[in-house]
C-alpha cells in the first residue's frame, strides 16, 4: 500500500472533445501514484462526454446541467476530491510521464509552499526549440499578470528551482491545506471571476496570507494556449468581458495601500486604456464594468476578510511587481526583499 500522498487530478472541460483524450492519455502515463482523476464537464455540446466515458474505469465523470464557469467547477472538484494535493489540469495540456512526480517532489521542498508550477511549453517550435508557455506568473507595475518566458524559445534560461509569484492556471499543483486556508465562504477560486485571471487572484491572495509559490523546471508539460493578448479580437465576446471585469476585481480585493500609492500612475494609465478600449472598440464588455460597479461593496467585504489575515507587508508584496519577471532562487533562500521569512503557519481565512 502506497504511503505517498494522494493527488487529485481534476479536469474542467467545456467543448473539449478535440483535446481531452490526449490529456487523459498523459494522465494515464504518470509515474506517480496514487492518483484520483475526476473530469467535471460544464454542459458541453460536443463529444466531450462520450470521449471521457471511454475512460470510465479510470476516470470519474460529473456533468453539470449548465456552464457554471471554470472557478465554480474547480471549487466543485475540490469538494468532490480528497487528495492532499490538487492538480487543476486544463484539458488542452499534455503532461510528460514524470510531471506529477516532479510537482510533488517540489511541493515537499518547503511546507510553506502552497502551489507549484512546472515548465509549460507550447506545441510550436522555433529552429527546433520549443516555445515556452509559462514558467510561473509574474505581476507588472500596471497590474498585469503575465507568464514568465511566454513565447520565447526554451534554451534553458528557466532551468532553476525558484520561488515565483504564482502558478499558471493551466496545470498548477495546490496544497489542499493552502486552498482551505485561503478560501472565502467555501470558495477557493472566486466564482465572481467565472473564468480567466482566477489563478492570479488565488496567487495574490495566497502571497498576502504568507504562502509561497514554487516553480520547478523538472515538471514538463505542453499546453495549447488559446487565450493570448494578441488574439483578443478573435476571442469570444464573453471571454473578453470576463477578462476586463476581472482586472478590476483583482485590484479591489488584493491591492495593499502601499501598492495602490506606489503603482498609481502605471496602473491608472492601464485602467484608462482598458476602459477607453471597452467604450470605443469593445462595447460587448460593458456589462463586465457594470458588474464591478454594482457589486463593489461586496468585493470590498472580501477585501476586508483578506486584509484582516494578511501576513505579508506592503513592501514585501510590492517587490513582486516589476516590469520584468522576478523570482527568487531556493538555494539562497528567500532574498531579504522577498516574501515573509517567518516560519509560523500561514494565515487562514476560515472562520
Amino acid at each position: 500500500m502506497s504511503t505517498r500522498p494522494l493527488v487529485s487530478v481534476v479536469v474542467v472541460s467545456y467543448n473539449s472533445e478535440r483535446d481531452i483524450a490526449r490529456c487523459l492519455e498523459s494522465v494515464s502515463r504518470q509515474t506517480y501514484s496514487p492518483l484520483d482523476v475526476l473530469v467535471i464537464d460544464n454542459d458541453s455540446s460536443d463529444g466531450t462526454e462520450e470521449t471521457v466515458r471511454g475512460w470510465a474505469t479510470r476516470v470519474r465523470f460529473v456533468r453539470n446541467s449548465s456552464n457554471i464557469g471554470f472557478a465554480a467547477a474547480h471549487n466543485q472538484g475540490i469538494r468532490l476530491s480528497a487528495g492532499a494535493y490538487y492538480l487543476a489540469l486544463n484539458p488542452d495540456v499534455e503532461m510528460t510521464p514524470a510531471f506529477v512526480e516532479e510537482l510533488v517532489k517540489a511541493m515537499e521542498v518547503d511546507p510553506r509552499v502552497g502551489s507549484v508550477s512546472g515548465k509549460l511549453l507550447r506545441f510550436a517550435t522555433v529552429n527546433g526549440a520549443p516555445l515556452i508557455d509559462s514558467t510561473g506568473i509574474y505581476m507588472t507595475p500596471s497590474i498585469r499578470h503575465l507568464d514568465r518566458g511566454s513565447g520565447k524559445p526554451d534554451r534553458g534560461q528557466y532551468d532553476r528551482l525558484q520561488y515565483v509569484f504564482g502558478a499558471s492556471g493551466a496545470a498548477p499543483l495546490y496544497r489542499r491545506r493552502m486552498l482551505e486556508a485561503v478560501s472565502i465562504d467555501g470558495e477557493c477560486f472566486d466564482e465572481d471571476f467565472f473564468a480567466y485571471r482566477e489563478d492570479a487572484d488565488l496567487a495574490w491572495r495566497a502571497q498576502l496570507l504568507g504562502w509561497r509559490a514554487l516553480y520547478t523546471p523538472h515538471a514538463v508539460a505542453r499546453h495549447e494556449r488559446k487565450v493570448l493578448p494578441e488574439r483578443r479580437r478573435s476571442l469570444p465576446d464573453v471571454i473578453n468581458m470576463h477578462s476586463a471585469k476581472n482586472r478590476f476585481l483583482l485590484r479591489i480585493k488584493n491591492q495593499t495601500p502601499l501598492e495602490l500609492v506606489a503603482l498609481l500612475l502605471p496602473s491608472l494609465w492601464r485602467d484608462l486604456q482598458v476602459i477607453g478600449y471597452v467604450f470605443l472598440c469593445e462595447r460587448s464588455s460593458l456589462p463586465g464594468l457594470v458588474f464591478v460597479a454594482r457589486h463593489f461593496g461586496r468585493f470590498r467585504c472580501k477585501r476586508r476578510r483578506i486584509m484582516s489575515q494578511r501576513r505579508a507587508t506592503g513592501w514585501q508584496m510590492l517587490r513582486w511587481f516589476r516590469r520584468h519577471p522576478v523570482a527568487y532562487d531556493t538555494k539562497a533562500g528567500l532574498a531579504p526583499e522577498g516574501p515573509p521569512k517567518n516560519t509560523d503557519p500561514p494565515g487562514s481565512l476560515l472562520k
